[in-house]
C-alpha cells in the first residue's frame, strides 16, 4: 500500500462515495476518513440523508420515516437545500455518503440525479464494490437488515447498474469515476486506496 505521508490536498476535495448493499461501503469511508485525518487533513463524512433529515427538521419533520411521506416537490427541496449545504462546506476532504440508485417496482430510481450533481459539484465520484459472492455473504450474515433475497448473478446485474450510472454521472459533471474494491478481510487497504484517491500523491 502507498503511504499517505507526504500528500497533500489539491484545493477543495468533495467525493461523492456509492455502494450496493454489502459491499462494506460505509466501514470503508468511515476508515478512510480516519486516515486523512491522522494525516493533518481536515476531512469530513457527510451522510446525504442525515443532511436532508437536518432540513427537514426546520420544516417541523421529526422522524426520518416522515420524509417519505412529504410531496414529490418538498422531497426534491430537501435535496436541494442538503446538496447546498454540503457545497458550501469548507473541510479539505468531503466525502458524500449517499445511494447511487433505489430499485423500485417501476426501475432503478437514481439517488443522484442532474440537479443534485449540479449544486453539489463534486470532485471525485467513487463506487465501493466487492465481488458477488462475498457481497450476498455479507447480506446473509447482516441479521440488523432486512432484505430481499437475491442470488450471485442479480448482485452482479446491481454492480454493473452501479458502474454504468457512476460513469453516466461522471460523463455529466466531468469529475473521474473510480472504483475501489473492498475484498473480504482487506478493509483497510481499500479504505487506504480511497484515502489515496483524494490526495495529490506528488513523489518527494
Amino acid at each position: 500500500m502507498r503511504s499517505l505521508e507526504g500528500s497533500s490536498i489539491i484545493n477543495n476535495k468533495r467525493a461523492i462515495v456509492v455502494g450496493i448493499p454489502g459491499v462494506g461501503k460505509t466501514t470503508v469511508i468511515t476508515r478512510a476518513v480516519e486516515m486523512l485525518n491522522t494525516q493533518g487533513l481536515n476531512a469530513r463524512l457527510v451522510v446525504f440523508g442525515t443532511v436532508m433529515f437536518e432540513e427537514a427538521m426546520k420544516m417541523g419533520v421529526k422522524h426520518r420515516d416522515e420524509m417519505r411521506r412529504l410531496s414529490v416537490e418538498e422531497q426534491r427541496r430537501l435535496q436541494e437545500n442538503a446538496a447546498v449545504k454540503i457545497a458550501n462546506m469548507k473541510d479539505d476532504v468531503i466525502i458524500i455518503d449517499t445511494h447511487l440508485f433505489i430499485s423500485t417496482k417501476e426501475g432503478y430510481y437514481p439517488g443522484l440525479p442532474l440537479h443534485l450533481l449540479n449544486l453539489l459539484k463534486p470532485t471525485n465520484l467513487i463506487l465501493v464494490a466487492a465481488e458477488p459472492r462475498e457481497i450476498l455473504n455479507r447480506r446473509m450474515n447482516d441479521k440488523t437488515r432486512q432484505r430481499d433475497l437475491v442470488d450471485e448473478a442479480e448482485i452482479a446485474h446491481e454492480l454493473e447498474i452501479a458502474r454504468i450510472m457512476l460513469a453516466s454521472c461522471s460523463i455529466l459533471t466531468g469529475a473521474p469515476f473510480a472504483i475501489v474494491m473492498n475484498r473480504e478481510g482487506r478493509v483497510d487497504e481499500a479504505s487506504h486506496e480511497l484515502a489515496n484517491l483524494l490526495t495529490d500523491r506528488r513523489a518527494r
